[in-house]
């Protein structure tokens, strides 16, 4: 059986269960306990729990949890209460790993809502171990190339075979799918590891520079070459040298990369002299090199000799089971960067993060995943009606919360707000009332205490 949502620890019997209902009634699942040793046998590592525990108790006391519960998973969100709170108290829980700090007699709007909060935490740390389990963590190629689809885990196994074979690569894809990121895993993951990985965009290098950046040059090899410069084929001898946007090399260009990819020599600008290099080629490209040839815009010979293993990467869309894995991966990395935790995503959010086309692929996503941390994307609002109007159906969790607001709505307007008579009308107590009236949102002066 899984462990309880929510564990309250307190050795005073009436206020656990003043916090026991208040938190029971807004839904949670919850579990009681007296002491912090009896909560303490209730987790594990893989609970999906929220503690909630007073700070001065005899035995255990809240501090001595906080250590224990950290211990066991120092991801477990801890929520400490106490009737003596001061600045220093509350200081040295954050400092100790608090998830948050409640002042006793807790308000039960403020005490559901962080309880709320540190809930999701919990979901979605939970999940994301989920996910990456089911991709098996310890594979090193999974935390490179996210996801669980068949399309990129036939990918991370033909990069996997490749990895130590040194053979030259090309990767083919579509803008933003990641093909720098599979490149700099053939090599990180492969024999050439100890070697330098040197990254070059062919199409960001001014045409009348490109053959100096990629051969290197002597001193007075043209005007303003004041001295020797080593190109990128010769830095990257022992490593990779990737070759991303080979496409739009120049002719002049692809010319001498043929020579050297054949023979592994090259000459500087300006020099005579042959130097043999050690390099293995991962090329990349958005074209069909082979259709690009026979219109003229690439050299067919040097297609043939790139084109000795080529590698697919997959859009999104061919993948659109992976999104919600990815997005939630890109959030996390988003939110440890600025110093947050990542928010919780609903179902709705995922569906249509997964129903979109995304043409700018893996990269158009993560950019979302940081735009929506910082709340600068529109789309990212008002969920809940864009998932209505949108026609996804509810959960019943969700269709019984509906009814029951609806039918608590309905009983005060009809008993003109009273609480009382209304209470007696549904059948429940005039504390279960508010407290309900508070979740939905249901308050203001239309209700009246009789």
């Amino acid at each position: 059986m899984s462990a309880p949502k929510v564990i309250l620890v307190d050795d005073d019997a009436e206020v656990l269960e003043a916090w026991r209902l208040t938190l029971e009634l807004d839904g949670f699942e919850v579990a009681a306990r007296r002491s912090g040793d009896a909560a303490l046998a209730l987790l594990n590592r893989d609970s999906a729990a929220v503690i909630v525990s007073d700070v001065r108790m005899p035995g255990r006391d809240g501090f001595g949890l906080l250590s224990a519960v950290t211990a066991i998973d120092s991801e477990i969100p801890v929520v400490l209460i106490t009737g003596h709170a001061d600045v220093p108290m509350a200081v040295k829980a954050i400092r100790d790993g608090a998830w948050d700090f409640v002042e006793k007699p807790a308000d039960p709007v403020l005490l559901i809502e962080t309880v709320r909060r540190a809930s999701e935490y919990r979901r979605l740390i939970i999940e994301n171990r989920a996910l990456r389990a089911g991709v098996a963590p310890e594979d090193p190629w999974a935390a490179r190339l996210v996801g669980n689809s068949p399309a990129i885990a036939k990918l991370r196994g033909r990069l996997a075979l490749l990895a130590d074979a040194d053979t030259d690569v090309l990767l083919f894809g579509e803008t933003g799918t990641g093909k720098e990121v599979a490149a700099r895993a053939l090599h990180d993951l492969g024999q050439r590891r100890a070697g330098r990985f040197v990254a070059v965009n062919c199409g960001a290098i001014p045409e009348t520079m490109i053959e100096s950046e990629l051969f290197g040059h002597e001193a007075g090899a043209f005007t303003g070459a004041r001295e020797r410069r080593i190109g990128k084929i010769e830095h990257a001898s022992g490593g990779t040298l990737f070759l991303d946007e080979i496409e739009s090399m120049p002719m002049a260009a692809q010319v001498r990369l043929l020579r050297a990819l054949q023979e592994r020599r090259i000459e500087r600008l300006g020099s005579n002299r042959e130097i043999a290099v050690d390099i293995r080629i991962v090329a990349a490209t958005k074209a069909d090199l082979a259709a690009l040839a026979k219109t003229g815009g690439f050299r067919e010979d040097l297609v043939y000799r790139l084109n000795v293993v080529t590698l697919r990467l997959p859009p999104l869309r061919d993948r659109r089971e992976d999104i919600p894995m990815l997005f939630r991966h890109f959030l996390t990395l988003a939110a440890a960067r600025v110093g947050r935790s990542a928010p919780p995503l609903g179902r709705d959010l995922l569906q249509r993060l997964s129903r979109q086309d995304w043409p700018g692929n893996v990269r158009e996503l993560r950019n979302a995943a940081e735009r929506s941390l910082l709340g600068m994307d529109e789309d990212f609002e008002d969920l809940d009606t864009a998932a209505t109007a949108s026609g996804i159906e509810r959960t019943l969790e969700e269709e019984v919360a509906l009814a029951e607001a609806e039918a608590i709505g309905a009983a005060l307007k009809r008993h003109g707000g009273r609480i009382g008579v209304t209470a007696g009308a549904l059948g429940i107590t005039r504390k279960t009332l508010y407290l309900k009236m508070r979740r939905y949102g249901l308050g203001g002066s239309a209700a009246l205490a009789d």
